[in-house]
This record gives C-alpha cells, sequence and structure tokens, in this order.
C-alpha cells in the first residue's frame, strides 16, 4: 500500500506542475506585452518632442529675415495656419511609427510677429493607440518646444 501512495501523490504533483506551468506562462506573457507596449509609448513620445523641436528650428531660422518666411508679418509667404512648419513637424513624426493624423500642431508666435528675437512656440496635441489593446494604455500626450527667431 505504501508503494501506491506515493504514486498517487506523484499524480497529484504532476498536475500541480501543469498548472504552475500554465500560470507562468500566463504571467510572463502579460508582462512582455505591457513592457513592449510601455517601450512603444516611451518611443512615441521621444520621436513626438523631437518633432515639436524641429519644428521650432525651422521657425527661427525662417523669422522676416529669411526668403521663406514662415510667420504671422505680411511679408511672410507662410502665414497662418503655418502649413510649412506643420509639414516639418509631421515629416518627423512620422517616425514614430503611428498615424500621424489624428495629432494636432499649434504654431503661436507669441509676440504676433517673426522679427528676430522674438519667441516661437509649437505645440503638439497626440492620443496614443497602441498596438495592442490593452486597459491603461491609451494616453493623450501634449508636447511642446519654444524658441526665439535667428533671423
Amino acid at each position: 500500500m505504501n508503494a501506491l501512495s506515493s504514486k498517487a501523490l506523484f499524480l497529484d504533483d504532476s498536475g500541480q506542475t501543469l498548472l504552475e506551468t500554465a500560470l507562468s506562462l500566463w504571467v510572463t506573457i502579460s508582462v512582455v506585452f505591457w513592457l513592449f507596449e510601455f517601450c512603444m509609448f516611451t518611443y512615441t513620445c521621444i520621436v513626438l518632442n523631437s518633432a515639436a523641436q524641429q519644428g521650432v528650428r525651422y521657425a527661427i531660422v525662417h523669422g522676416t529675415g529669411s526668403s521663406v518666411c514662415s510667420g504671422p508679418d505680411s511679408t511672410c509667404t507662410d502665414q497662418s495656419p503655418y502649413a510649412n512648419v506643420k509639414a516639418v513637424v509631421a515629416s518627423a513624426a512620422s517616425a514614430s511609427l503611428h498615424s500621424t493624423t489624428a495629432m494636432t500642431v499649434t504654431v503661436n508666435y507669441v509676440n504676433g510677429t517673426a522679427a528676430a528675437g522674438n519667441p516661437v512656440t509649437v505645440q503638439l496635441a497626440y492620443t496614443y493607440v497602441p498596438y495592442i489593446k490593452l486597459t491603461g494604455i491609451a494616453r493623450s500626450v501634449t508636447l511642446s518646444s519654444r524658441g526665439n527667431i535667428l533671423f
């Protein structure tokens, strides 16, 4: 009888091992997917921040002293809504591996002029769309960059 009892105990252990393995794999796979989404969210934020910075760089070198002026001044060819600045931002944001059609770009010439020395701000708003539909991932981010016009 002693050999029979140890055999029954062995069968119980194999079921426990199967259950523990299944639970461990489920937790591990969940963590991997969450980690992937977190990395992609971070990457997207970094790329969109860089896109806002590139928009400001374009705006600060295309002030009233530039032949291709971008600003609210009457001498500028690219006036509101500042399509050239927005095109630079959209081009840079395309590296985020997401659709940027829902991205909102706002260009603000703070003093109402694109003359040298005046500040310009580029603000970018975007709602992150996760690759894997996990709860709690969709986040709205707003990134901005500011610089002073050089030319």
